[in-house]
């Protein structure tokens, strides 16, 4: 069994873009811009963006946090969405979800310019995505597919599971691992909450990649010897003997089924680290590409 180590390749990534933008400096050129957009006091939230603006410094882009009540009206947060597509000192920028309850997320996530949207949410990039178009992939599913790639994990002809069909995670999962190149090429089979004997389907997986939230959901016995085994799953559980009361746990019971996996991601440290290296990655395809579109013009 191998560890398929986020913690350790998300630093690679980072030390390579933090390269690329040292030669951005030298050459006098402006370094990415990454903005995210923070509403009300969310403490996982707060969490997620502090890491984001630390990662950004750590590789030398310019980041912006803007902070909002969670009292804002959907309008003043759509007027806040149009000022950051119309600025053109930031190359990209994400909105932290979740969203309060006054405000429609669909309708945030729509009005993000698709050219500065990094987490890959709005419909034109994921359609891009879906037909195998050069885009913004989601962060998360992007740094899965850098993971197996940095591992050489074999795709081709393999029988990949997802479970959950999350937009996030679970459905762009789905669509490019049946993709045509590496990682890809494999059949695909998207699993949910409606999905009957799913034992029987797991069991016979070369690939899972889970996205549930439900702690410790995939077993031993729901796995074949040697699945490559992908938890994205991020769960906080009370723990009274751990410092913070909590232990932070995936959706697979790691204990038992890394004795099965040929590879295996830990949680913490596995798919976790990948997203945000992959966000930066996004941020800096954004600016390479509005740097391409003022030359054209």
């Amino acid at each position: 069994m191998e560890l398929l180590d986020g913690k350790k390749i998300s630093n690679q990534i980072k030390d390579e873009i933090a390269a690329e933008v040292a030669e951005m400096k030298k050459k006098g050129e402006k370094v990415p811009h990454l903005a995210a957009v923070l509403v009300g006091n969310d403490g996982a939230s707060l969490t997620y963006v502090g890491s984001k603006v630390k990662a950004c410094e750590r590789v030398g882009f310019e980041s912006t946090l803007v902070k909002l009540p969670s009292t804002i009206s959907e309008v003043e947060l759509l007027k806040k969405i149009k000022d950051l597509n119309e600025d053109d000192d930031i190359d990209g920028f994400i909105v932290q979800l979740p969203l309060p309850k006054q405000i429609d997320t669909q309708k945030v996530l729509m009005a993000v310019d698709p050219d500065k949207d990094v987490d890959g949410f709005h419909p034109v990039n994921f359609g891009k995505m879906a037909l195998d178009m050069t885009t913004f992939i989601p962060a998360t599913p992007f740094g899965i597919l850098e993971l197996l790639e940095r591992y050489n994990v074999e795709t081709k002809g393999k029988h990949t599971v997802v479970i959950g069909r999350s937009h996030i995670v679970g459905r762009p999962m789905s669509i490019l691992m049946g993709r045509r190149g590496f990682p890809g090429n494999s059949t695909v089979t998207l699993t949910h909450s409606h999905t009957k004997n799913i034992t029987q389907i797991t069991s016979q997986a070369d690939i899972i990649i889970t996205a549930l939230g439900q702690p410790n959901y995939l077993k031993a016995e729901m796995v074949k010897d040697d699945a490559v085994i992908i938890d994205v799953g991020i769960t906080r559980v009370p723990d009274e003997s751990a410092a913070r009361g909590y232990r932070i746990v995936g959706d697979v019971d790691f204990e038992n089924v890394s004795k099965k996996a040929s590879y295996i991601t830990p949680v913490p440290g596995g798919v976790g680290p990948m997203t945000i290296a992959m966000l930066l990655k996004n941020t800096l395809l954004a600016r390479e590409r509005h740097m391409i579109r003022k030359e054209d013009q």
